[in-house]
C-alpha cells in the first residue's frame, strides 16, 4: 500500500478522513501469510462517496489498463472510457498513475492552469491472477495559472505591449496591457503607474525615444530584437518579440555582468602577465592580451589564427594533450611546460586557467608565467651547490656522493676504488709573496691540469684551500695508483707562467685503496688524509700509501689531544727553570722557564711530543698565558738582577691580544718589565711579518727584552736581525755540540759572536755540557751559556739552592 504524501500546501479536508478509512480497510483485509489482500475484501462493499475518487487499474505483466473509474476521477482524467490502456490517457495523468507506487503526488496542467492531486495506491490480488490496484485520487490545493506563477516569481521584467496605429495603419505608440512585479522593480515604478500606460506619456526608461524607435522596428519587421540601455548607473538588457500587434518585452538587469566584463577586460587587456582565452572544443585562440603578443612575438592576427598545439614543442604534444583532457573548471600546471615563441626559441612556463564563457563560446582563460630564467637560475644554484666557485671543480659534497656511489658499485664486483688526497707544496708562499688574487689564478691553473689528467668515470674535486681529492674507479692496482700519483706530482710541479711571473710549487699525495684501507667513504678519506700527512712530513713532493701504523699514530695523537685538554683543566703542568750563566761575571744572570707535563699514568712527557699538538689544537694560547703568569710570579722571589726568560709560540701572536696578556702577567706579579725576556723562533717571521713586528715593538717599548732562539737554523736569520733590534740571540745547541771536533762549528760560533758584538746584541750558547765547550765559547767571545754543565731545568723549589751554588765562579759549579 502506498500512502499519500503530505505537503506544506493547504490540503483538501476530506483527504484527512478518506485516507485513514482506506488504509484501515486495506490492512483489515490482509490475511496472515499473504502479500496482498483480495480485491473483493477491499474494493467491494460500501465505499460510499469514496467510489467516485477511485480508479481501478489492472496490472498484467508489463501493461496497465484502466478498468473502472469514478465520476471524480473521470473529471480529473478528462476521459470517461473504461477498459482502455493507460497510454490512452493524457500524459500527465498517465504518468502519475503508472508511477503511483513511487510518487503519490500528481500535477495536471489544463490550458495553463495547474492542479495538484494526492494519490493513494491500494494494490490487491484477484482471482484471475492479475493485480488490481485501486487508486484513490483527490485534489490537494487550489489550481493556479502556470504563466502567472512563472512571470510573478522571475527576477526579469515581463511586459505585454499593445501596438497603437494611426489612421493610415502605421504603428506609432504602445500601451502596457500586462506586466509582472519584476518589471515594476526594474523600471522603479509601482504597478498602478505602469498598467495601461502609453509609452508616449513618458515617465520610465521604456519611454526613451531610442527605445520606442527599436520597438516600432520590431513590430514593422515581425522579427526579434535585443539591445541594451544605460541609466542611473545601471545596464538593462531588453528583448522584444512581436506577435501581430502584441509585443512581448523582457527586461534583465545586466549591471553586474557588465561590471564583471569590464573587470575582466581590465584584468585581461592591461595585465602585464601573458594571458589568452582558447576555445575548449577547437583549442583555437579566441583572444590574447598585449603582454602575450609582446612576450611571444606573434602578431595578434597570427595568434588568433593559431591553435594551442602550434606553440607546443613537438616532443611535448602527447603530454600536453593528455594534460588538456584532464582539465576541469580550473587548473594550474603541476609541472613546467615548454612553449615556442615566434622566433623558434623555447621557453619554460607555468600555466593557470579557469573555464569561462567568452562571447558565447565555452573556453578557458589562461595566465602564463615564464620561468625560463628561474629554471636557469635554479639549475645554476644546483650546480653551484655541488661545485667549487673558484675552480669549477666538484666540491666536497659532490665528491662524497660520488665516492659513496663508486664504493657501492665496487662492492658488487669486488673491485678496488682509489682515493688520492692532493695538497700543494709552497702554495702559502705564493699567497704571501704575490697576494691572494695571484693565488686564486694559480688554483685555477692547477685545476685545469688536474682536469686534463682525470677523465672518464674518475673524479677530481677541490675540498678547500689548496687541497684537492681524486677518485679512481677503474679497479686500479697499487702500482697503477703509484704511477698515476707520481705523474700527477710531476705535472703539478711544472712551472706556471702568470702574467710573465714564473711560479713554482709542488704537490704531495696521500693514497688509500678500498677495501683494504676502508670500505666506506669516511674511512678512505680519513686514511688517505693520513697518508698525505706522512707525505708532507717526509718533505713533500712525494706520494705515500696509507699504512696501519699511520692509524696507530693518529690514534695516539687523538689520545694526546684529549689528555692535553684534561691535563690543563686538572693542573698537571708545571714549570722548571734552567739557569743562564754570565761567562764574564761568573754568576747566574737569569733562568729560562720550561714547561713540563707530569702525566698521572705515563709520567713526564717530553715537550717535543706535546708542544706541537698543543699548538695545533690552539691550547698553547691558554697554556702560554698560564706560563707567563706563573713565571713572572716566581721571578719576583729572586734577586732583582736575575731575569726570567719565557718562550712564546707563533700561535700566541695570532690571538692579537699578546701584549695585553704580558702586561696583565706583569701587573699581577709586580715583576719589572726589564726583568722579563721573551724568546721567539725564526718561524714567527714566516707569516704576517708586519703584524708580528708591530707586536714585538710594543713589547720592547715596555722595557721587555726580546731574544731570538735557535739562531742559525732558520731560513734567513740575518734579514730578521735587520727587521728587528733583538736584545739577545741564542746559538743553537747543534753548533755547540761539535765545537771541539769540527772547525766549521767553531767558525759559525765565531761569526755569530762577532755579529753580536758588532750589533751590540748579547749572545747565549745553548746545550753546553763539557768544560771544553765552555772554554771554546769563552775564547770566541760568547756572553752567556746554559746547559747540563751547569744544571738541568729544576722545579721552582730548587732555585734558591742553585742561586747559592752559583754564587761562586761558574767553573766551580760543575
Amino acid at each position: 500500500m502506498i500512502a499519500a504524501k503530505r505537503s506544506s500546501a493547504k490540503s483538501n479536508p476530506e483527504m484527512f478522513e478518506d485516507v485513514p478509512v482506506l488504509k484501515r480497510k486495506w490492512h483489515a483485509a490482509l490475511r496472515p501469510g499473504e502479500r496482498l489482500p483480495h480485491y473483493e475484501d477491499v474494493m467491494l462493499g460500501s465505499l460510499g462517496r469514496l467510489a467516485d475518487h477511485i480508479v481501478l487499474l489492472k496490472h498484467n505483466n508489463d501493461t496497465i489498463e484502466v478498468s473502472r473509474t469514478g465520476r471524480y476521477v473521470q473529471k480529473w482524467l478528462g476521459d470517461d472510457r473504461w477498459d482502455i490502456p493507460l497510454s490512452a490517457l493524457s500524459p500527465d495523468c498517465a504518468t502519475a498513475l503508472s508511477e503511483a507506487a513511487l510518487n503519490a503526488v500528481a500535477h495536471c496542467v489544463r490550458d495553463g492552469l495547474v492542479q495538484t492531486y494526492d494519490i493513494l495506491a491500494l494494490p490487491t490480488s484477484s482471482r484471475w491472477g492479475s493485480t488490481l490496484i485501486g487508486t484513490y485520487v483527490n485534489e490537494r490545493a487550489p489550481q493556479y495559472n502556470l504563466l502567472d506563477a512563472i512571470f510573478s516569481t522571475t527576477d526579469e521584467g515581463v511586459l505585454s505591449l499593445a501596438t497603437i496605429r494611426d489612421s493610415a495603419g502605421e504603428p506609432f505608440d504602445f500601451q502596457i496591457v500586462h506586466h509582472n512585479q519584476g518589471a515594476s522593480r526594474l523600471l522603479k515604478l509601482p504597478s498602478t503607474d505602469l498598467q495601461w500606460r502609453r509609452l508616449s506619456a513618458g515617465g520610465n526608461l521604456l519611454c526613451l525615444p531610442e527605445v520606442i524607435e527599436r520597438l516600432l522596428g520590431v513590430v514593422k519587421s515581425g522579427d526579434r530584437d535585443q539591445f541594451e540601455i544605460d541609466s542611473d548607473q545601471r545596464n538593462l538588457k531588453l528583448g522584444a518579440t512581436a506577435f501581430g500587434d502584441i509585443l512581448a518585452l523582457t527586461i534583465s538587469d545586466v549591471t553586474a555582468l557588465k561590471r564583471r566584463e569590464a573587470s575582466f577586460r581590465l584584468l585581461f587587456d592591461n595585465n602585464p602577465m601573458p594571458m589568452w582565452v582558447f576555445d575548449a572544443e577547437t583549442t583555437g585562440f579566441l583572444s590574447v592580451n598585449d603582454a602575450a603578443v609582446q612576450h611571444y612575438g606573434y602578431s595578434r592576427a597570427t595568434f588568433l589564427s593559431m591553435k594551442l598545439q602550434e606553440i607546443w614543442p613537438r616532443d611535448e604534444w602527447v603530454s600536453h594533450k593528455e594534460a588538456l583532457q584532464q582539465v576541469g573548471d580550473s587548473y594550474h600546471s603541476g609541472r613546467n611546460w615548454g612553449h615556442l615563441k615566434a622566433d623558434g626559441s623555447e621557453i619554460q612556463v607555468l600555466t593557470f586557467g579557469r573555464r569561462v564563457t567568452f562571447e558565447g563560446r565555452d573556453g578557458y582563460l589562461v595566465a602564463v608565467v615564464d620561468i625560463t630564467e628561474r629554471r636557469k637560475a635554479e639549475a645554476r644554484i644546483a650546480y653551484m651547490a655541488h661545485h667549487d666557485g673558484l675552480t669549477n671543480l666538484p666540491n666536497r659534497a659532490l665528491y662524497q656522493d660520488r665516492l659513496r656511489e663508486a664504493l657501492e658499485r665496487s662492492a658488487t664486483g669486488a673491485k678496488r676504488v682509489a682515493v688520492l688526497c692532493v695538497d700543494l707544496d709552497l702554495f702559502k708562499n705564493v699567497n704571501d709573496s704575490f697576494g691572494h688574487p695571484m693565488g686564486d689564478r694559480l688554483l685555477r691553473l692547477v685545476a685545469d691540469r688536474l682536469r686534463s689528467q682525470v677523465r672518464g668515470n674518475n673524479l677530481v674535486a677541490r675540498l678547500g684551500g689548496d687541497e684537492f681529492a681524486i677518485i679512481l674507479t677503474s679497479d686500479v692496482s697499487p702500482n697503477e695508483a703509484s704511477d698515476f700519483a707520481a705523474r700527477l706530482i710531476k705535472i703539478l710541479s711544472a712551472c706556471y707562467d702568470i702574467d710573465g711571473v714564473e711560479v713554482v710549487i709542488g704537490a704531495s699525495i696521500g693514497i688509500a685503496l678500498s677495501p683494504g684501507d676502508g670500505d666506506t667513504s669516511e674511512e678512505l678519506m680519513r686514511n688517505a688524509d693520513m697518508a698525505l700527512y706522512r707525505a708532507k712530513s717526509d718533505g713533500g713532493g712525494v706520494h705515500r700509501f696509507f699504512e696501519r701504523e699511520m692509524d696507530r699514530q693518529a690514534q695516539k695523537r687523538r689520545d694526546m689531544e684529549v689528555d692535553l685538554r684534561r691535563a690543563f683543566a686538572n693542573g698537571e703542568f708545571e714549570l722548571h727553570y734552567q739557569p743562564l750563566v754570565d761567562i764574564a761575571a761568573d754568576r747566574i744572570s737569569g733562568f729560562e722557564s720550561l714547561l713540563r707535563w707530569r702525566h698521572p699514568e705515563k709520567g713526564m712527557i717530553s715537550p717535543a711530543d706535546f708542544i706541537p699538538v698543543a699548538e695545533d689544537i690552539g691550547l698553547i694560547v691558554s697554556l702560554g698565558e698560564w706560563v707567563l703568569r706563573e713565571a713572572c710570579t716566581e721571578a719576583v722571589k729572586w734577586p732583582t738582577d736575575v731575569k726570567v726568560a719565557v718562550n712564546l709560540s707563533p700561535v700566541q701572536f695570532r690571538s692579537r691580544n699578546l701584549v695585553q696578556v704580558v702586561v696583565s702577567a706583569l701587573a699581577h706579579s709586580g715583576l719589572s718589565p726589564t726583568r722579563l725576556e721573551l724568546e721567539i723562533t725564526e718561524s714567527l717571521f714566516l707569516a704576517e711579518t708586519e703584524a708580528n713586528l708591530a707586536i714585538l715593538h710594543q713589547l720592547r717599548e715596555l722595557g721587555i727584552g726580546i731574544s731570538m732562539d735557535d739562531f742559525g737554523t732558520g731560513y734567513s736569520s740575518l734579514s730578521y736581525l735587520r727587521s728587528f733590534p733583538f736584545d739577545k740571540i741564542k746559538i743553537d745547541r747543534s753548533f755547540v755540540k761539535d765545537l771541539a771536533q769540527r772547525s766549521d762549528c767553531v767558525a759559525i760560533v765565531r761569526a755569530i759572536s762577532g755579529l753580536g758584538r758588532s750589533l751590540n746584541i748579547t749572545t747565549t750558547a745553548e746545550g753546553v755540557e763539557t768544560m771544553d765547550q765552555l772554554d771554546w765559547l769563552r775564547a770566541e767571545g760568547c756572553n752567556e751559556v746554559q746547559g747540563f754543565l751547569f744544571s738541568a731545568a729544576k722545579p721552582a723549589a730548587e732555585i734558591e739552592r742553585l742561586l747559592a751554588r752559583f754564587g761562586r765562579r761558574a767553573s766551580q759549579a760543575a
